[in-house]
């Protein structure tokens, strides 16, 4: 270990630190669940990066993701021919995300359903939930929420659908933060896909970051919007509710894959109206600020939104434990998340490590950063989503949104910083 991991430390410390100014009641927090986070954070961290055999089964998770990419390739490429091959392959018409990277959503969508329909996945979330509540003291209907997002996206809400009238703003808030900063498993294939090639094991960490960021969303949220009432199910875990409508194997698939259909469309078009969104913003601020400067400067200078975002996101980049060097470019991605979602940053990471321009700490700690659906869309979508479901707590939800991002944000960086402490250079974590 060297001076960066202890840089890492103290960068966590610092996101602990800035959690708890921004916090709405700081006498209310519970230390000892932000403990227990710590001490979970720290022993997941410390199997995955410490723990030689568990590399075997990091290799195998990645084996297994990668398997499954493999096997949707088959209908991808039947249905869209030359369209689908990637880059590098004979007749590949180069990199199209929409025909190479958006239909795995829809078979891993499939492969959720069917999963979830033969009761394999109700199983584990159930015991999972039932892990987080008894070592975060939270109640049964936030511990099912938080364990259902590592599956499935704002569907988790409908498996605790009863119980939203009735939950303290604190339970709201561990809902969103926790859906803001763990991934699904219907869109892993798609960041595995944008990286793969340059780090053949990010299926593997995927994992094991949305792992880690389940206790990083509870110490963050507990401590943003600490308890001060008692959940209504407080005791035990509800029963959960059928996210899904289907009571025939078949239909499990057919409803998976019109689910995958909708969610793929909706990345594509948000990619589409969000990267357009930028680009006439842009147009506004680079005029403006070069009139500006050029007038009061003498020389001119162009804002853009990258920018001014890189800017913002400068003070997370400095607690991750990332080498000076790396500074720059850490909050370009970081920034740029929040407005043009993970996708672009992924794929702006993936050009970064081309051009070798990111060292491999750096490449492994960003990886665990972005991971999660930290952007504005995100949130409108969980915020507009649970509010759907429960309309006599839209201004609750509202209210708590910009503080779940900024909690996300938080929680994000302390899953990359965790990393940071336990990653030193070991063999086989990443190629």
């Amino acid at each position: 270990m060297g001076w960066l991991n202890l840089y890492s430390v103290f960068g966590c410390l610092a996101i602990v630190g800035l959690a708890w100014v921004t916090s709405s009641n700081r006498r209310a927090i519970s230390w000892n669940t932000v403990l227990s986070g710590i001490v979970s954070m720290a022993s997941v961290a410390g199997v995955i990066f410490w723990f030689p055999p568990f590399r075997s089964i990091l290799v195998t998770c990645n084996s297994t993701i990668n398997l499954f990419l493999a096997a949707s390739r088959e209908g991808i490429q039947f249905l869209f021919g030359p369209l689908s091959l990637s880059p590098g392959e004979p007749n590949s018409l180069g990199p199209i995300i929409a025909f190479q990277v958006l239909p795995t959503i829809i078979f891993f969508s499939v492969i959720t359903a069917l999963f979830y329909y033969i009761g394999f996945l109700p199983w584990v979330v159930h015991n999972t939930a039932r892990l987080v509540r008894q070592g975060f003291k939270l109640s049964g209907a936030e511990a099912v929420a938080t364990a259902s997002n590592l599956f499935v996206g704002i569907e988790s809400v409908l498996m605790i659908r009863p119980f939203i009238k009735g939950m303290t703003k604190s339970e709201l808030m561990m809902i969103l933060t926790a859906g803001l900063s763990t991934i699904a498993s219907t869109v892993l294939a798609f960041y595995v896909s944008l990286l793969q090639d340059v780090f053949p094991y990010i299926a593997g960490h995927l994992i094991s970051a949305s792992v880690i960021s389940i206790p990083a969303a509870i110490i963050i949220a507990k401590i943003l919007v600490p308890e001060t009432q008692k959940p209504l199910s407080m005791e035990k875990i509800p029963p959960m509710e059928s996210y899904m409508d289907a009571r025939h194997w078949m239909s499990s698939i057919i409803w998976g894959a019109n689910e995958g259909v909708r969610l793929a469309f909706g990345i594509g078009a948000l990619l589409i109206g969000m990267l357009g969104l930028v680009a006439i913003i842009d147009l506004i601020l680079s005029g403006t600020s070069s009139w500006v400067t050029g007038q009061f400067i003498g020389q001119e200078f162009r804002w853009t939104v990258k920018i001014v975002l890189q800017w913002l996101a400068y003070p997370l980049v400095l607690c991750l434990g990332l080498s000076p060097g790396e500074w720059s470019e850490a909050a370009k991605l970081l920034g740029e998340r929040w407005i043009l979602t993970e996708v672009i940053a992924f794929q702006d990471l993936r050009h970064l490590v081309s051009d070798q321009s990111i060292s491999p700490r750096g490449l492994l700690i960003l990886s665990y950063s972005l991971c999660g659906f930290t952007h504005i869309a995100s949130m409108a979508i969980f915020v507009g989503g649970i509010s759907t479901i429960e309309p006599s707590r839209r201004e609750d939800i509202v209210a708590l949104s910009w503080r779940a991002l900024w909690g996300a944000s938080l929680a994000t960086t302390l899953t990359g910083s965790i990393a940071g402490t336990f990653y030193y250079g070991q063999s086989g974590l990443l190629f």
